[in-house]
């Protein structure tokens, strides 16, 4: 560490016959860095350097954790994927593993892929016409960007986990901070730690990233998407941003079904928040009332897409049926379906695993609606009993375990529930992080996970 010289005093500079200025230092004539700069002056640092400092700065300590976890929890699902390639390459005298990216291309990928490279009724051949492939019961949102993504990154499958990477990360920092607006208390407590807000975001995502089926964030399917673009509409809607909200909502929809059910919840909680506002600020929410019927307009244009291409109104609907078993049954019948499916040894061990798990996830559906409504929280309830409704209401359970990733409310809920007893978090790591890796290696080694 240098030593500065003492500043001369206006006896000294007369002695020496120099003037003022001549005495001064001259390092006193640059300007005095900020704190933290390591003693550099301002003019000298890169200009890109210092807006990576203003951006860093801008991002929250919480956020932070949340984005080091997900980070975190996707370097060991990558991992969990390479050995699975190593460990189950579908011949037992194999010397050499299949290419890491073709993990990632399993089950609905392939519909996803031929939509963006042929559209629903193209073929690689060149014909135009009705497919067979029932490629129709997916949303058009995930392929358009998929195809836009695609002329930046030549590669699909690359292409589809970029997607669902950048959105998964927007979508657990959503997810974090509503959590910790449902959660908020007064301003200047805190709890043992730091704020309870900011724990509460944290361990919303943890929940989240380490649920059975967190594997599908990772993929290049459409839960990450959704809860991209569902996640920041809920919580614009929370402040009261609602047009903000519907165009949010709106772009959800292009993705998946659970759109309309999302867009159900946004019309009930603008009704329950309406009706506890003051009579005078009535009249001034009711004008934004029309925006609430934005979010079903992509479906709308799909339907009739589909119609004008096959002259079939409720074509989407039957591609479900035809390739899914996705026809109405009574709600006792389809869990009676389910259940045979699962125990009765007609599939095979795998499936059999699998339904089981479609049973358990059900279960757990109605345990949180029965919550919810019991906390009189109208509109998660709505967003969750459509959702229930729908995927159990077909022949048998498909894919609840996986749609469990779009319910927030069990993921804050588990939050709010572990503030008061921190040992639902630990119970919740030595349960759910093992049945992740399972799903994980009987995705990434092409059996059905759901």
């Amino acid at each position: 560490m240098s030593v500065v010289p003492a500043p001369r005093t206006r006896g000294a500079e007369a002695a020496t016959g120099f003037g003022s200025e001549a005495a001064v230092d001259p390092r006193r004539l640059l300007p005095s860095p900020r704190r933290g700069d390591g003693g550099r002056p301002r003019e000298g640092r890169p200009p890109a350097r210092s807006a990576a400092r203003r951006l860093l700065s801008s991002v929250s300590a919480t956020d932070r954790a949340v984005l080091t976890l997900y980070l975190l929890t996707r370097i060991g699902i990558w991992a969990t994927a390479y050995c699975t390639g190593w460990l189950f390459t579908g011949d037992g005298r194999a010397k050499e593993a299949p290419p890491l990216l073709s993990r990632w291309e399993q089950w609905d990928w392939s519909y996803f892929v031929r939509i963006a490279e042929y559209g629903y009724f193209g073929s690689p051949d060149g014909s135009d016409a009705a497919p067979q492939d029932n490629r129709e019961a997916f949303f058009p949102g995930l392929p358009l960007l998929l195809r836009a993504v695609h002329t930046v990154v030549p590669d699909w499958t690359v292409a589809g986990l970029l997607i669902s990477f950048v959105a998964g990360a927007v979508a657990v920092l959503a997810l974090a901070r509503t959590a910790r607006l449902h959660l908020a208390e007064p301003a200047g407590t805190q709890a043992k730690g730091g704020s309870r807000e900011g724990d509460a975001g944290e361990r919303a995502v943890f929940f989240l990233l380490l649920s059975p089926c967190a594997v599908f964030l990772a993929v290049g399917y459409t839960e990450a998407l959704f809860l991209a673009l569902a996640m920041p509409a809920w919580l614009a809607a929370k402040k009261g941003r609602w047009p903000s909200a519907a165009v949010l909502a709106c772009c959800a929809t292009t993705v998946r079904i659970s759109g309309l059910f999302l867009a159900a919840a946004l019309a009930a909680e603008f009704l329950t928040s309406t009706a506890a506002a003051p009579a005078s600020d009535r009249l001034r929410r009711l004008r934004v009332l029309p925006w609430l019927a934005v979010p079903a307009l992509p479906a709308l244009a799909y339907t009739w897409y589909l119609q004008a291409r096959t002259g079939d109104w409720m074509a989407w609907k039957h591609a479900q049926e035809r390739g899914w078993y996705r026809q109405f049954h009574s709600p006792w019948e389809a869990w009676q379906n389910t259940w045979d499916s699962a125990f009765s040894h007609t599939q095979t061990t795998g499936y059999a695993l699998m339904f089981r798990a479609e049973l358990v996830a059900m279960v757990l559906g109605l345990l949180v609606l029965a919550r919810l409504l019991q906390r009189r929280r109208w509109p998660e309830a709505v967003y969750l009993a459509l959702t229930l409704w729908a995927l159990g209401t077909s022949y048998w359970y498909m894919s609840i375990p996986r749609a469990t990733l779009l319910w927030w409310p069990l993921w804050i809920g588990l939050a709010r529930w572990s503030l008061r007893r921190p040992w639902i978090r630990t119970a919740h790591l030595c349960v759910s992080a093992p049945l992740m890796t399972v799903f994980a290696v009987a995705f990434a080694s092409g059996r059905w996970a759901g």
